[in-house]
């Protein structure tokens, strides 16, 4: 394996607060963000210099969600509910007030807008009716994070009570499994494209491979120093991003399970705080990053040819 090469491509400001919300458009050359002030925002990878405010919140933002059949971005306003924006036309076409609690994860399946919540609790909503479907209560403990595999239908949850709970939806998100092994706050998951890995990154800095076949732990990675935060593959499968409280982006090699490349502030000009979501974009092959310095950093990450 050669040496991955990086380079900053990208330093973008706007945001006032930190930024907590991170996710690719339907149309992959856009991606939005959300923070700490409840400002929305819409960056061009085309042109990223100039963000569009899409929306102004009375309270921060920590998820966003994308409806790609309808292009429509689910903002999830914390302690109110969720406000839905048709990208198209650029402007808010209906809201629900679901819950009081924060917002921490937002999946589009189907006709369902999925929502987990700080007081752990599931919350589906019919996209067509425009009305609350169902509560599933989990834990007493935030739903922090949420993964889904397409093709098995089966739904991962993070949750800060430590455990990764999976739930069957094409059977009505019956469980399946109760993945235990983390120590602390389950912040970051992720299918591989192929579904037979699951990944999982956590507050104890750990991360851990899964079968998905069972759902046997496969391999633990002491792999930052502080709180994993996020990650997310490359398209194909073959690498994968964290970010951490650390400061730090760590490139991984997925098959080889192996650290590749440290993308930090003294080596790189990175951030010089917590770094809270990253994306590998589809569109550009970049690696986008968030953090609590309120900027938004993309990499150009360069990985050998076989």
């Amino acid at each position: 394996m050669g040496k991955i090469l990086v380079n900053k491509s990208r330093t973008l400001t706007g945001h006032n607060d930190c930024i907590y919300a991170l996710v690719e458009g339907s149309d992959p050359r856009f991606f939005y963000t959300g923070s700490g002030d409840g400002m929305v925002v819409e960056w061009d990878l085309d042109d990223p210099e100039d963000g569009k405010l899409i929306a102004k919140l009375p309270h921060s933002v920590y998820a966003l969600g994308i409806d790609r059949v309808r292009n429509w971005l689910v903002v999830g306003h914390n302690f109110e509910g969720i406000h839905i924006i048709d990208l198209e036309e650029n402007k808010e076409i209906w809201s629900l007030k679901i819950t009081d609690q924060a917002i921490f994860d937002i999946k589009v399946i189907g006709d369902e807008i999925l929502v987990g919540t700080g007081d752990g609790v599931l919350i589906l909503v019919d996209m067509e009716t425009k009305a609350i479907k169902r509560h599933i209560k989990l834990s007493s403990k935030s739903i922090r994070v949420m993964a889904f595999a397409q093709d098995k239908k089966h739904l991962a949850l993070g949750l800060s009570d430590h455990t990764i709970k999976i739930l069957d939806q094409s059977k009505e998100y019956q469980p399946i499994s109760n993945l235990i092994g983390h120590s602390n706050s389950v912040f970051a998951l992720g299918y591989s494209p192929d579904e037979k890995t699951l990944i999982s990154g956590a507050r104890d800095a750990h991360l851990k491979f899964w079968d998905t076949q069972e759902y046997q732990l496969d391999e633990n990675i002491i792999a930052h120093m502080f709180a994993i935060n996020y990650l997310s593959f490359r398209e194909d499968g073959k690498y994968l991003v964290t970010c951490s409280m650390d400061k730090s982006i760590k490139v991984w090699d997925v098959e080889e399970r192996k650290l590749l490349k440290v993308i930090d502030r003294a080596r790189n000009a990175g951030h010089g705080t917590s770094i809270n979501k990253v994306v590998w974009s589809s569109y550009s092959q970049q690696v986008i990053a968030i953090s609590d310095d309120r900027t938004i950093s993309i990499w150009n990450i360069e990985s050998p040819n076989p």
